[in-house]
């Protein structure tokens, strides 16, 4: 859990406490040590969130205490929404549910005088048919995550099918399908792989043996180098 969620989460916590609730409990509920909890503790104090107690003792959060709304300009609130509505239309099925999840959160936390964006929105989004995929760009995403390498039979341009291990870095959404910027083992270089063209696929058990922020580093220079010499 980031660190910005817990503190929320803390302050949620102590909201719903009848009375005094110890560092123990919180960090038991947040599955982080008391340590950790004192650290959030101080941190949310320092930030003027009218908290008291000690350590030892418990923490209570003074009664009538609220977070500050969601401070977004109109503009700013429809680029949200069109986002989501984009991601809703054009990802995968828990994608498009955290889309409509992430337009129901904003429009809980907008100012009163905002909503009405909600209510009859400004842009829309037209929606498209799903690609043929054998892998699933959700089961893409969690290899990027957990940082596992894919085998996958490709289909080239020309017709013909060549086996590939892939290292994942990013999948990219288009209207018209998705592609995988991926590290191949096989041309020993950068690639991209359209999933309408795979074959097959299998998530692989063995692990990319590099960090991925190094790895996308040195794809976004190699994209950089190939521009310039189209340039």
């Amino acid at each position: 859990m980031r660190r910005g969620d817990r503190l929320f989460e803390i302050i949620e916590i102590l909201r719903r406490a009848s009375g005094p609730i110890s560092a123990d409990s919180i960090g038991a509920k947040l599955e982080v040590t008391k340590r950790t909890v004192y650290r959030d503790i101080a941190a949310l104090m320092a930030q003027r969130v009218p908290i008291r107690g000690e350590a030892g003792v418990g923490y209570v959060l003074d009664p009538g205490f609220h977070m500050p709304p969601l401070m977004l300009t109109a503009d700013e609130i429809e680029a949200a929404v069109l986002g989501a509505q984009w991601v809703g239309t054009r990802g995968e099925a828990d994608l498009a549910q955290a889309a409509a999840s992430l337009i129901a959160k904003i429009a809980a936390v907008v100012p009163d005088d905002a909503r009405g964006i909600f209510v009859e929105p400004a842009t829309s989004v037209a929606p498209v048919g799903s690609p043929p995929e054998v892998l699933s760009a959700a089961d893409i995403r969690v290899a990027i995550r957990q940082r596992h390498k894919i085998a996958l039979t490709y289909q080239g341009s020309t017709g013909s099918q060549t086996r590939r291990t892939i290292w994942p870095i990013l999948i990219g959404y288009r209207d018209a399908g998705r592609i995988i910027a991926a590290w191949c083992e096989l041309r020993h270089g950068f690639r991209y792989f359209r999933t309408d063209r795979i074959a097959r696929a299998q998530v692989l058990p063995d692990m990319i043996p590099r960090r991925m922020d190094l790895l996308r580093s040195e794809w976004r220079a190699a994209m950089d180098a190939e521009r310039k010499r189209h340039a």
